[in-house]
């Protein structure tokens, strides 16, 4: 009997090892605020997309997080599954300090994750451009790309797994367009695609506001990439997401599972057939402010 009770023990430590052995690790960093309340949420929209990833994938993931631009140790990129960054971009992206464009590359080559939403999408031409384009897929190129604040309708979405359980939505943000991709799109999946209304060309021409190529792009009525997957040739997966401007965007079951599950896809694991379900409270929305 106690032969039978210690081998039962074994069993189970052994079947508890391999779970959480098989669970996928997802680090998250989030930049400083930098804009009023409710906007460029990064604190508490990384702290509110880990508490639904637990609640609807808990057996699955292991989620750590880091706040106010304070970069994970060496050892903490090496744990990582996948690496999502919900920060501002430009000079001040925390991904551009210091060594951490290196340290970040490092993972990659591993075949790391990545993950940028929203002001994240955009590196710089002298650092990270070329490095961002080829671990997501694509990104925000200034005097190319621009960021308006547009109601994006989404009324059709790819068979993928990051579009899982997600229905078409509209949503109102500063959906950033005219992106700068790989070449030719090669190894990228459009997710979130729709036309740009003549009114995101009303602003000047400038390195975020406007240029020849996107007023010709949006005269033409082409549709617009803001959200994006890619397959790297070194088996990692990125995902960029342009829009993540207002804290409440999160409150939308759809835009929320699609982000979710995109996150998920990135670190390798199995996106359930209905997407990562989970539900987020007005307390919810108002925790981390």
């Amino acid at each position: 009997m106690k032969r039978l009770f210690q081998l039962a023990t074994a069993l189970l430590l052994v079947s508890f090892s391999a779970s959480a052995a098989d669970k996928k690790h997802i680090l998250m960093i989030a930049g400083r605020p930098s804009h009023g309340p409710a906007q460029h949420e990064h604190n508490a929209g990384v702290q509110l997309l880990q508490k639904c990833l637990e609640q609807g994938v808990a057996d699955a993931v292991e989620v750590k997080h880091h706040l106010n631009a304070d970069w994970p140790s060496v050892e903490e990129m090496a744990w990582a599954n996948t690496i999502v960054i919900y920060s501002d971009g430009g000079g001040g992206h925390p991904a551009l300090q210091g060594d951490h464009l290196q340290s970040l590359g490092k993972e990659m080559a591993r075949g790391c994750g990545l993950v940028c939403l929203h002001y994240a999408v955009e590196p710089t031409i002298a650092n990270g451009n070329k490095e961002f384009i080829d671990w997501l897929g694509g990104a925000f190129e200034i005097n190319w790309s621009v960021n308006p604040h547009w109601d994006a309708n989404f009324t059709e979405l790819p068979a993928h797994p990051i579009s899982s359980g997600v229905k078409p939505f509209s949503t109102n943000d500063e959906w950033y367009f005219h992106m700068r991709f790989r070449g030719g799109m090669k190894g990228v999946t459009p997710i979130l695609t729709a036309i740009a209304p003549d009114s995101t060309m009303a602003r000047g021409d400038g390195d975020h506001s406007g240029n020849p190529a996107v007023r010709e792009a949006v005269k033409n009525k082409e549709p617009q990439h803001v959200a994006w997957a890619v397959q790297r040739e070194d088996g990692g997966r990125g995902f960029g997401f342009t829009g993540g401007h207002f804290h409440n965007g999160w409150a939308n079951n759809d835009q929320r599972k699609l982000v979710l599950n995109a996150i998920l896809w990135t670190a390798g694991g199995d996106v359930p057939a209905e997407g990562v379900a989970s539900t987020v409270t007005e307390d919810d929305l108002k925790a981390n402010l």
